[in-house]
């Protein structure tokens, strides 16, 4: 969760101050986290990081307040002639993207410098998933010459002074020895060369996604102009990253210049053309239960800053939380007003009762938390990359048509998940002892699912480190305390060691499987310590 001081002086232009000031600022999709006599604390939601500084939320309350509504409109100057950023292909497996911009005729005092800061360190934190997935950088312009270059280095050939720092020091020394390198050298473990942007002069401006350079990535209240860069692996997260800050800066007075960029294939940046969905009034009113018209939706979707006309929809280009008509649907009701729907009771006579499935998850999760483990919750889609690791066959896999993120497959076992999860926290406290109970999907060979996808709840249990001994108990326990009778055939899995696997059985029936992960899993997922898991289809167990 994220948080934005916005000082109630700025809000008196938009709407009167009066004692309700956070139940108002609540009814636009923005709760209030507290509020003092000089200022309201919002919090800003995963969904909308373009409300993380106060120049977005001054945006989305002038759109909802009637004084700016609509689709705001923001002048991208053509680029210079030296505007430019050459990618090189040396990056393609390391950091393979960016997306550039530059910003002039700032004026920056120290106030307006902690808040661009914040705004960096905040998408830094939730959009970028703490830099991993994108890296933000902001240069002043008068420090650097271009054109620039993204290219990757050999730690011993990147020398510059870090952000902060008196003395120059090598790629590698900075993430030994200054406290961003300590702190994100996790992400770039395992790599012969690191990420770099230098300008014409050859001057390193920054090491991403870990420190820019004292000498051009300080920005001061001289500087006027500035250069920004996002760097990651998707492109179009970046994107929509970039669109949020320039229009950050825009609405400090900064006037945005586009910077063509140069992947062999040239695009020029930033690009603040809005999407086009359409949207289904008939859609509108049966989710909502209204009855809206169709000058309704030519007044609500302008006052969230939406520009509408004959079912068609022009989303900013900084919304990064539109990937449906059913979010424009969220945005109708807000507008609409919560407050003023109309509550009806059910005229369908229904005898409330748990559901066994329902029941025996619970119980389930009460006698795992017991044992002091942890209970996770993650994607029902995996990446690409981890379909490629886990090599899953083509009847295994189940593609979106149309994702919109890295997420593109849906989840064939919570396996994969759970190994990802490991990944990311391999050099946090251990021991770990993680379980989830969730949704998984297979292709329905039966024929009798009408979209070919058939789903089942399975349990995981993942321990690390651990060893089948172990586990063997935690199952042996479980079904103590169900009131099961488990019995163990040995078999073989190729994530897991030969000898220490076996199949979970219940009644004769297979329901699952459980044993060590093998080292060369281990090994392709950068886990370091060694990890067993259990996981039982908690359907067939019901049955």
């Amino acid at each position: 969760m994220a948080t934005v001081k916005i000082p109630k002086k700025l809000i008196a232009q938009y709407i009167k101050l009066t004692p309700d000031l956070a139940e108002k600022i609540s009814l636009m999709g923005i709760p209030v986290e507290s509020e003092n006599s000089e200022e309201v604390e919002i919090e800003v939601l995963p969904n909308r990081p373009d409300v993380l500084s106060v120049q977005g939320f001054l945006r989305v309350l002038r759109a909802y307040t009637g004084k700016e509504p609509g689709l705001k409109k923001y002048k991208i100057n053509p680029p210079e002639k030296n505007y430019k950023v050459k990618v090189e292909s040396s990056l393609k497996d390391i950091r393979p993207h960016t997306a550039c911009a530059i910003v002039k005729n700032l004026k920056f005092d120290d106030n307006k410098i902690k808040e661009i800061i914040e705004l960096q360190e905040k998408l830094h934190t939730t959009i970028g998933r703490n830099r991993k997935k994108i890296a933000i950088g902001i240069y002043p312009l008068e420090k650097i010459s271009l054109p620039i270059k993204f290219e990757a280095r050999k730690p011993q050939d990147i020398k510059f002074i870090p952000l902060e720092m008196n003395r120059e020091l090598t790629g590698q020394e900075i993430l030994q020895k200054h406290p961003a390198g300590k702190a994100y050298a996790g992400l770039l473990e395992g790599l012969n060369k690191y990420p770099v942007f230098t300008d014409a002069k050859d001057k390193i401006l920054s090491m991403p996604p870990i420190i820019n350079s004292h000498e051009t990535g300080k920005i001061t209240s001289e500087t006027k102009d500035v250069f920004i860069e996002c760097s990651g692996f998707n492109l179009e997260s970046l994107k929509k990253t970039l669109n949020i800050i320039v229009t950050t800066l825009a609405d400090m007075g900064g006037k945005i210049f586009a910077i063509e960029v140069d992947y062999g294939r040239k695009e020029i940046m930033p690009d603040l053309s809005p999407e086009k969905m359409k949207i289904s009034l008939n859609n509108v009113n049966s989710l909502l239960g209204l009855k809206l018209k169709e000058r309704d939706m030519q007044k609500l979707l302008p006052k969230m800053g939406y520009d509408y006309s004959n079912g068609r929809v022009s989303i900013p280009a900084w919304r990064t939380d539109i990937l449906h008509e059913i979010d424009i649907i969220e945005d109708v009701a807000i507008a609409y007003g919560y407050d003023n729907f109309e509550y009806k009771i059910s005229q369908v006579a229904n005898i409330a009762e748990e559901s066994l499935v329902g029941n025996l998850q619970s119980k389930i999760s009460q006698i795992l938390v017991g044992l002091g483990l942890l209970e996770i919750s993650t994607y029902h889609l995996i990446k690409e990359e981890e379909n490629s690791i886990a090599k899953l066959k083509d009847d295994q896999k189940i593609e979106l048509e149309n994702s919109k993120t890295e997420y593109k497959i849906l989840r064939p076992n919570l396996l994969i998940p759970a190994l990802r999860i490991f990944s990311e926290n391999r050099d946090n406290e251990y021991p770990q002892k993680l379980f989830e109970i969730g949704t998984v999907f297979k292709k329905d060979i039966s024929g009798k699912s009408e979209t070919g996808i058939s789903e089942s709840n399975n349990l995981l249990i993942a321990c690390s480190p651990s060893n089948f001994t172990e586990i063997k108990q935690i199952i042996e326990y479980l079904g103590s305390m169900l009131g099961v009778s488990f019995s163990l055939k040995e078999n073989t899995h190729p994530f897991l060691i030969e000898g220490r696997t076996a199949s979970i059985k219940c009644k004769d029936k297979e329901i699952g499987l459980m044993g060590e992960i093998h080292p060369e899993t281990l090994r392709s997922w950068n886990i370091k310590m060694p990890l067993a898991i259990i996981e039982i289809n908690t359907d067939e167990l019901l049955r």
